[in-house]
């Protein structure tokens, strides 16, 4: 599992798919998301506005990614 940290008190789901380098653009993140190829914390995520905040885990194809404060690294 990759540990991506973020200095935010959340994340947008479209937004971190980005930051992680998982899709190459705002529209790729959009279609995987609206198709229900992410699961966060395990349940499929079809919200791109959902809230991603520390300690929620990530699953996108078989890659999965769990999010830390910036200070834990």
């Amino acid at each position: 599992m990759e540990k991506i940290s973020i200095n935010t008190e959340f994340i947008k789901l479209d937004q971190f798919l980005k930051y992680a380098n998982v899709v190459e653009s705002g529209g790729v993140a959009k279609i995987v998301i609206n198709d229900g190829l992410v699961k966060v914390n395990g349940e499929v995520c079809t919200q791109r506005g959902k809230k991603l905040r520390v300690n929620d885990v990530i699953e996108f194809e078989s890659s999965k990614f769990i999010i830390i404060n910036s200070d834990e690294k």
